[in-house]
């Protein structure tokens, strides 16, 4: 359980946004625990614990980790959304989606495969996530 201390600095870390802006490039990897919104190019992985909205002049050349996003460019790269995905009708994704909720608006497009009702998973911020490999070693 929490104290209220610690409760007010998860609280305080999920309501922060980050913004990458059009005309920037980032390489390298991203993690966060508030909402953050793509406008530029990141080449690398993105993980946030809240939402992700990539505007119409964003590329991402990596996997999207997020609770929810809204994708108005170009994504190559899986991307998991734990809760509701939604692609509006400028975005392009070249790579599999796996989404609890699908919205596909008129005009998007992605290529790849689609599963969808995964139960969500919890998202780990800056820890080693375990794969299968090492939990079956003993």
């Amino acid at each position: 359980m929490f104290n209220k201390q610690e409760q007010k600095v998860a609280e305080e870390m999920s309501n922060s946004s980050n913004i990458i802006g059009k005309g920037t490039i980032l390489e390298g990897s991203l993690e966060t625990f508030g909402n953050i919104r793509i406008e530029g190019k990141v080449i690398g992985n993105i993980k946030t614990k809240s939402k992700a909205a990539f505007g119409q002049s964003s590329q991402v050349d990596g996997s999207v980790l997020a609770q929810n996003a809204e994708v108005a460019g170009h994504i190559t790269g899986t991307v998991e959304v734990t809760e509701v995905l939604v692609l509006k009708p400028t975005a392009v994704i070249d790579g599999d989606i796996i989404t609890n909720k699908l919205i596909v608006e008129s005009g998007a497009v992605f290529n790849g495969g689609c599963k969808m009702g995964v139960k969500s998973k919890e998202i780990k911020i800056g820890k080693a996530e375990e794969g299968p490999l090492l939990k079956a070693q003993s």
